[in-house]
């Protein structure tokens, strides 16, 4: 198991910034807002040979009893009980806060190992900086700074003091499927992603734009190992308005580019929406295996179901493709199904095809339709082989390609995924059409050889044709 460092402290102190920075990354969310973080939010870091995990957390109220900031506080407790050692960042300017005060308290009760970080230190004497967060009693406080990187890798290591080099994580390479969790706020994301964890992981609060950020979690189900992404819910682009809620729109658009299987969910109590088919025709243009949810199904009578049915045959026609299921994400119904759709079309998704397989499925759809003449000839179709995954790419080869119609090309989407059986993944089709080898070339001037063999050429062939 990798060692786990967790993060944790009051709103607005440098927890994701620091995350950031552990991991190398731009996963979190980070902006001058105060509760930006409300999930636990997990990545990877590295110091010499040891690998280690480290946990974002929203911002811990002590004193909060009920809303979003009870849930956040939960969120972070949860995220302690795991840790193997708690970063605690209180903030250098701001001083020693009675909300500090009352976060060393609950922490001290954990027993778990804490470390004392005093964020936003840059440029400030260190005896001055931190000599007023001794009377927490947690040990020496460490000055750094998040943003600029001051003293950081000191005081991972010294979290990690004790902590053998993992030989197996170092030789691990393969990464678990994806699985992103999209839609429009509110329809039921989080409620579905705590449903397939079998916890309460992530926030769920009846409440549009409870999760601002993209939240990544590895879990195991029935011996696989997956990792399902929480995002923000996308409205319309009219309807953005915070900067935070921007931020948060990019970050599910990025989720989707890093998925390998999209779940996108509707809500069956709302009309679908041309939102929902915006997010759709999304993560068809980023190329990304789908299955489509309909959440918040019980309870409907059997005139509304109807309606609904109706509804995305005809707002989403385009998602043929796909796997449907009609879910309750509160209760559980159809989840099960939902994830097996999941590995169906990932393993669609990653499919393996072999040139003469390919090149026999295609000859036997030209046999069936021959693509219609473009320009002067019938564009003329010899192999086709893979030249990618995730979503499956066909390149096809041969002459006069450059004017195939699309509507040819999606017959032939069409039968590769019949033949294969590619349930829930798009497929896309490159031509390379082959070129005139002598087309903008000038014919070389004939030596004097060749013009005296051409001459008598044309003498015999006019003594020939003079006999006949």
């Amino acid at each position: 198991m990798l060692p786990t460092l967790v993060l944790v402290g009051r709103p607005n102190v440098g927890k994701s910034t620091l995350f950031n920075r552990l991991t190398r990354s731009r996963d979190a969310l980070v902006a001058d807002l105060p509760g930006l973080t409300r999930d636990r939010h997990y990545g990877r870091g590295r110091v010499g040979d040891i690998p280690y995990l480290v946990v974002d957390t929203g911002g811990l109220e002590p004193v909060a009893k009920d809303g979003i900031m009870a849930e956040m506080a939960r969120q972070s407790r949860q995220a302690v009980d795991e840790a193997d050692r708690v970063l605690f960042l209180v903030d250098g300017r701001a001083g020693c806060t009675p909300q500090d005060i009352l976060i060393s308290r609950e922490l001290r009760k954990t027993g778990k190992p804490i470390l004392l970080l005093v964020n936003k230190a840059e440029g400030m004497q260190r005896a001055r900086v931190t000599a007023e967060f001794f009377e927490l009693g947690l040990g020496e406080p460490l000055p750094i700074s998040s943003a600029h990187g001051d003293n950081v890798n000191e005081v991972v290591e010294l979290a990690l003091e004790g902590f053998a080099p993992d030989g197996e994580e170092q030789a691990k390479h393969e990464h678990p499927p994806k699985l992103a969790i999209v839609g429009r706020p509110n329809v039921g994301k989080s409620t579905l992603v705590n449903a397939i964890l079998g916890e309460q992981r992530v926030i769920a609060f009846d409440q549009p734009g409870t999760t601002r950020d993209s939240i990544y979690i590895d879990f195991e189900r029935a011996g696989k190992q997956y990792t399902i992404i929480d995002t923000a819910g996308v409205r319309r682009r009219g309807k953005v308005e915070e900067a935070v809620e921007k931020y948060s729109v990019i970050k599910t658009m990025q989720a989707i580019e890093d998925a390998n299987v999209v779940v996108l969910v509707v809500d069956a109590r709302d009309q679908i929406t041309e939102q929902d088919a915006h997010v759709a025709d999304y993560v068809l243009q980023a190329g990304r295996a789908l299955v489509l949810a309909v959440n918040k199904w019980d309870g409907l009578d059997e005139h509304h179901r109807g309606q609904v049915k109706n509804d995305i045959e005809r707002k989403l026609h385009f998602l043929s493709f796909a796997k449907l299921h009609y879910i309750s994400a509160l209760n559980g119904t159809g989840v099960d199904k939902v994830l097996k759709s999941v590995d169906e079309a990932y393993a669609a998704a990653m499919a393996k095809l072999s040139t003469p397989k390919l090149t026999r499925a295609l000859i036997a759809a030209l046999e069936k339709q021959l693509p219609p003449k473009g320009g002067r000839f019938i564009p003329k179709m010899r192999y086709a082989h893979q030249g990618g995954s995730n979503p499956p790419l066909i390149v096809i080869h041969g002459s006069g390609l450059d004017d195939v119609p699309a509507s040819y090309t999606r017959y032939l989407e069409r039968a590769f995924c019949e033949t294969f059986k590619l349930q829930g993944t798009p497929l896309k089709i490159q031509y390379n059409s082959g070129k005139n080898p002598f087309e903008g070339k000038k014919p070389k001037p004939l030596t004097e050889a060749e013009q005296r063999s051409a001459h008598r050429a044309r003498i015999r062939g006019r003594k020939l044709y003079g006999k006949s």
